[in-house]
């Protein structure tokens, strides 16, 4: 029996790296997870990769910032598996440009899928959360739900050429803070994990020229080998940090011992962001 056992999970962007070790992590501790990726594919080889392992997944692809998304990922982990237990705020890209040359589609698309789409989210799960919640005080029961929101040390510190991401990043600390408060007597923990370098596919040290297309929009991944030592000689610990890394900070806030912790943000960062 895992601590999370038949709890539901919702986990946006968990196709591929982060979200992907976050999502198999909650399903070795118990949980039901509904995954989401951009695209099909990869969501549901992550749901695979689950039920493989015992445990139970159902996939919801498609972009977080698309009309309805919100109402559509909720209402399928909902009719599914019946609840709302744990929600990981994941999904997420960069585009970045020094503010000179950053277009105001490019501010949008991050404020967009990184700030608007996790409220909306948020939003949806908000009726179901507080009939359940009214209904279990009433019954004299003691249940706590999760909300995990990503951040960035780029959102608690800046990080030249990032403003619309820094930004973005900054502004989902304040909606968590501000759902700690919301959601508190409801007995909903609402906490804020902020990475620092973390090796992902988008992050990784490469001199090729690398590009993912989102949205229509072409957008650069990678980090120049030069640049990337020197992020990681920035580092305490001196090296970037694994998605399994990423994904174990990120249960702590999911764990039964978070249930007196909210509107917190951790950084998982190696020492970066002190």
């Amino acid at each position: 029996m895992g601590k999370l056992q038949d709890k539901t999970a919702y986990v946006s962007g968990s196709g591929r790296g982060i979200g992907r070790a976050v999502a198999l992590k909650l399903a070795r501790e118990g949980a039901h997870v509904v995954v989401n990726d951009l695209d099909q594919a990869p969501a549901d080889a992550v749901v695979e990769e689950i039920r493989a392992g015992g445990g139970e997944a159902v996939a919801v692809a498609g972009s977080v910032t698309a009309d309805g998304f919100a109402e559509r990922f909720v209402g399928t982990g909902i009719d599914t598996f019946g609840g709302v237990d744990i929600i990981v705020n994941n999904a997420g890209y960069t585009w970045d440009s020094m503010i000179g040359k950053m277009s105001d589609e490019q501010f949008d698309a991050m404020i967009d899928v990184h700030l608007k789409a996790p409220f909306q989210i948020l939003r949806a799960a908000s009726e179901f959360i507080r009939i359940e919640a009214k209904r279990e005080a009433e019954a004299g029961q003691e249940v706590f739900r999760k909300v995990v929101n990503i951040s960035s040390v780029a959102g608690t510190g800046g990080n030249a050429g990032q403003a619309n991401y820094s930004s973005a990043k900054a502004g989902i600390i304040g909606l968590t803070k501000t759902l700690a408060k919301e959601w508190g007597r409801s007995k909903v923990n609402v906490n804020c994990v902020a990475f620092g370098y973390i090796e992902t596919r988008l992050t990784e040290s490469t001199d090729e020229k690398k590009t993912i297309t989102v949205e229509g929009n072409e957008v650069a991944i990678g980090i120049p080998t030069k640049v990337a030592s020197g992020f990681k000689a920035m580092i305490p610990m001196g090296r970037a940090g694994t998605v399994e890394e990423a994904a174990d900070g990120v249960y702590l806030f999911c764990a039964p011992e978070s249930n007196y912790v909210s509107g917190q943000v951790l950084i998982v960062g190696g020492g970066l962001g002190l």
